[in-house]
């Protein structure tokens, strides 16, 4: 039997509410020697008030888990280097300054800054009606607070630390989806992961989606950086992207003015479905490679934003039960899951940073190893079955 501590900093429907926490290795006495903490604050001034924000470092690998933003990731460190990228804006924004209907449905952007992001889980992808259901930028998960927040530490080795929340998508009339997401990492590690589950609460079946907007800036993106995965098929989604197909797998210096591109794939995986994509800095030297099944999360696009550094100079790595089209499309496509009542769908995946040479290179024969049960078709022109162009 696994043993464990855990601590609840909130429960909404027992009155259960912490401002504050703090707890780490001089509390609770693990056998590992790097120096791990988790921590809870919450955030005043400005779009950021209100906001929970809970540190975990574990010794080499920090994150910032917000449960007020649908247990989201801010931003995040390894050894010294900076994993996020820096928005426009001055975040992480509390939901209720975020008016997802502003703009023709888009004003999800005054909102994003994180290095995760989901989108979802009732649609995502562009807005506009839905029939006669008006659907926002995104879906609204990201803007909806966990009611439960949880830390747990695993007193076995590996010792993982996790965090844990459940996150409410619903509504009279509307579906009522419900998010349980644990955010777990090990001491001393460069590697996090995400395992969520989605639960239709409803006595009526109800559509799902969700993708994972990973996002990456300096100093993993720069001039000379590429994106590398396993692939049978890539298309651009749009003609914009097509202009640059050649070199859909290196990125610019920062350009003002850059208008964004996205390129979806259908990935290779292993025998049991598993895949991943590394982005790595022009030496070699540096990369962040995620990790998922495609069993689960079938589609994956990557999203190149190398626009000014004011204005957000960032990558999308984007795992997903879908290609970020709007939701009728993708309903044609058949990439809408449907669960019926109490009906479940589950993921789980990981982030993995790297400092060094010898660990970029070995994910880079990962892919290579992968790369070799298939050949590489590349579409030079948008593809019906992965956008409408």
């Amino acid at each position: 039997m696994t043993r464990f501590k855990s601590w609840t900093l909130t429960d909404v429907l027992n009155d259960v509410w912490l401002d504050s926490f703090s707890i780490a290795n001089d509390g609770v006495r693990l056998a590992t020697p790097h120096d791990w903490s988790i921590r809870k604050r919450t955030l005043r001034g400005a779009l950021r008030d209100g906001i929970d924000l809970l540190e975990v470092h574990n010794g080499a690998l920090s994150f910032s888990v917000l449960p007020t933003r649908g247990m989201g990731i801010w931003r995040g460190e390894y050894r010294g280097h900076f994993l996020g990228w820096r928005a426009p804006v001055i975040g992480p924004v509390h939901p209720k300054f975020v008016a997802q209907g502003e703009r023709n449905g888009l004003g999800w952007l005054t909102g994003f800054d994180e290095l995760l992001c989901r989108c979802g889980l009732s649609s995502n992808g562009p807005p506009g009606m839905d029939g006669t259901t008006p659907l926002t930028l995104h879906g609204p998960i990201a803007n909806r607070p966990a009611h439960y927040v949880e830390v747990r530490v695993n007193l076995d080795p590996p010792h993982e630390l996790s965090v844990i929340g459940h996150v409410e998508e619903s509504g009279l009339f509307l579906p009522h989806l419900h998010l349980t997401s644990t955010v777990t990492t090990v001491p001393g590690s460069n590697r996090l992961v995400i395992h969520d589950v989605v639960e239709n609460r409803a006595a009526s079946p109800a559509e799902m989606q969700l993708l994972y907007h990973c996002n990456i800036g300096p100093p993993f993106l720069e001039a000379g950086s590429r994106i590398v995965a396993p692939f049978r098929e890539l298309a651009p989604l749009t003609k914009r992207a097509a202009e640059s197909i050649d070199t859909f797998e290196t990125y610019a210096a920062p350009q003002a003015g850059f208008a964004e591109q996205v390129y979806a794939f259908d990935m290779v995986g292993d025998a049991a479905g598993k895949t991943l994509a590394l982005l790595y800095n022009s030496t070699g030297e540096r990369g962040v490679a995620l990790r998922w099944n495609r069993n689960e999360l079938p589609c994956f696009t990557v999203w190149k934003n190398t626009g000014a550094v004011e204005d957000g100079y960032v990558t999308g790595i984007e795992p997903a039960t879908n290609c970020p089209n709007f939701k009728t499309f993708e309903r044609q496509q058949g990439r809408v899951k449907t669960l019926p009542p109490s009906g479940q769908w589950e993921c789980k995946w990981s982030v993995e940073v790297f400092d060094t040479k010898n660990g970029v290179d070995h994910v880079l024969a990962e892919v290579a190893t992968l790369q070799a049960h298939a050949p590489k078709t590349i579409h030079r022109t948008p593809q019906a079955k992965y956008s409408v162009g």
